[in-house]
Protein backbone atom coordinates (compact mmCIF):
# COMPACT_ATOMS: atom_id res chain seq x y z
CA UNK A 1 0.00 0.00 0.00
CA UNK A 2 1.83 3.46 -0.83
CA UNK A 3 2.57 5.25 2.10
CA UNK A 4 1.66 9.22 2.15
CA UNK A 5 4.64 11.16 3.98
CA UNK A 6 2.35 14.23 5.29
CA UNK A 7 5.47 16.64 6.35
CA UNK A 8 9.04 16.46 6.89
CA UNK A 9 10.73 16.66 9.51
CA UNK A 10 12.93 19.92 10.27
CA UNK A 11 16.40 18.63 11.55
CA UNK A 12 19.12 20.30 12.93
CA UNK A 13 21.92 21.41 10.49
CA UNK A 14 25.47 21.32 10.50
CA UNK A 15 27.75 24.79 9.28
CA UNK A 16 26.96 28.75 10.19
CA UNK A 17 24.72 30.61 9.65
CA UNK A 18 21.85 27.39 10.05
CA UNK A 19 20.42 26.19 7.10
CA UNK A 20 16.97 24.57 6.99
CA UNK A 21 16.74 20.77 6.18
CA UNK A 22 13.38 19.26 5.91
CA UNK A 23 13.80 15.32 5.39
CA UNK A 24 10.77 13.68 3.91
CA UNK A 25 12.11 10.13 3.47
CA UNK A 26 15.50 8.70 5.64
CA UNK A 27 16.10 7.52 8.96
CA UNK A 28 14.28 10.41 11.00
CA UNK A 29 11.27 10.85 9.42
CA UNK A 30 10.56 7.71 7.86
CA UNK A 31 12.77 5.48 9.28
CA UNK A 32 14.56 4.31 5.71
CA UNK A 33 17.96 3.43 6.06
CA UNK A 34 18.59 2.99 2.42
CA UNK A 35 17.58 6.11 1.16
CA UNK A 36 16.87 9.88 2.42
CA UNK A 37 15.58 12.67 0.11
CA UNK A 38 15.24 16.00 2.21
CA UNK A 39 14.58 19.76 0.72
CA UNK A 40 17.43 21.84 1.69
CA UNK A 41 17.19 25.93 2.17
CA UNK A 42 20.16 27.68 3.12
CA UNK A 43 20.54 31.32 3.61
CA UNK A 44 23.62 33.59 1.67
CA UNK A 45 26.71 32.82 3.49
CA UNK A 46 26.07 29.24 5.02
CA UNK A 47 29.47 27.08 5.00
CA UNK A 48 29.32 23.78 6.23
CA UNK A 49 32.25 21.65 7.18
CA UNK A 50 34.11 19.19 5.13
CA UNK A 51 33.34 15.57 4.97
CA UNK A 52 34.03 12.66 3.52
CA UNK A 53 30.86 10.83 3.64
CA UNK A 54 30.53 6.72 3.04
CA UNK A 55 27.50 7.50 0.89
CA UNK A 56 26.55 8.69 -2.69
CA UNK A 57 24.78 12.32 -3.06
CA UNK A 58 22.26 13.75 -5.72
CA UNK A 59 21.54 17.14 -5.69
CA UNK A 60 19.19 19.26 -7.58
CA UNK A 61 19.45 23.09 -7.40
CA UNK A 62 16.03 24.53 -7.31
CA UNK A 63 17.02 28.38 -6.43
CA UNK A 64 20.21 30.14 -6.23
CA UNK A 65 23.74 28.81 -6.29
CA UNK A 66 25.53 25.67 -4.39
CA UNK A 67 29.32 25.86 -4.27
CA UNK A 68 30.66 22.32 -3.61
CA UNK A 69 34.45 22.46 -2.82
CA UNK A 70 36.53 19.06 -3.16
CA UNK A 71 40.09 17.89 -3.38
CA UNK A 72 40.78 19.64 -6.49
CA UNK A 73 38.70 22.56 -7.11
CA UNK A 74 35.13 24.21 -6.51
CA UNK A 75 32.34 23.74 -8.66
CA UNK A 76 28.95 26.14 -8.59
CA UNK A 77 25.62 24.17 -9.28
CA UNK A 78 23.29 26.67 -10.07
CA UNK A 79 19.20 26.28 -10.79
CA UNK A 80 18.50 23.66 -12.73
CA UNK A 81 21.79 22.09 -12.68
CA UNK A 82 22.44 18.64 -10.39
CA UNK A 83 25.81 16.88 -9.31
CA UNK A 84 26.70 13.81 -8.02
CA UNK A 85 29.52 13.16 -5.18
CA UNK A 86 30.54 9.73 -4.88
CA UNK A 87 30.97 8.32 -1.06
CA UNK A 88 34.72 8.48 -0.03
CA UNK A 89 35.29 12.04 -1.40
CA UNK A 90 36.26 14.60 0.53
CA UNK A 91 33.59 17.53 -0.26
CA UNK A 92 32.27 21.03 1.54
CA UNK A 93 29.36 22.73 0.58
CA UNK A 94 28.21 26.56 0.88
CA UNK A 95 26.19 28.83 -0.53
CA UNK A 96 28.32 32.42 -1.05
CA UNK A 97 25.83 34.52 -3.20
CA UNK A 98 23.23 36.91 -2.24
CA UNK A 99 19.93 35.02 -1.56
CA UNK A 100 21.28 31.45 -0.98
CA UNK A 101 19.76 28.13 -2.20
CA UNK A 102 17.48 25.77 -2.12
CA UNK A 103 17.97 22.58 -3.06
CA UNK A 104 16.81 18.62 -2.82
CA UNK A 105 19.21 16.39 -1.58
CA UNK A 106 19.41 12.31 -2.08
CA UNK A 107 21.68 10.14 -0.43
CA UNK A 108 22.02 6.54 -1.03
CA UNK A 109 22.45 4.76 1.53
CA UNK A 110 20.62 7.20 3.63
CA UNK A 111 22.21 9.82 5.71
CA UNK A 112 23.20 9.31 9.04
CA UNK A 113 25.42 11.57 11.66
CA UNK A 114 28.28 8.44 11.75
CA UNK A 115 28.57 7.94 8.35
CA UNK A 116 29.20 11.54 7.07
CA UNK A 117 32.35 11.68 8.71
CA UNK A 118 32.60 15.53 9.17
CA UNK A 119 36.01 17.46 9.42
CA UNK A 120 37.21 18.38 13.29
Amino acid sequence: MPELILSPTVIKAAGQPPKKIEEFFGRVNSGDSSVSIARMTSPTGWVEPGQTPEFDEYTVVLRGCLNVEYSDGVIEVRAGQALITRGGEWIRYSTPEEGGAEYIAVCLPAFSPSTVHRDE
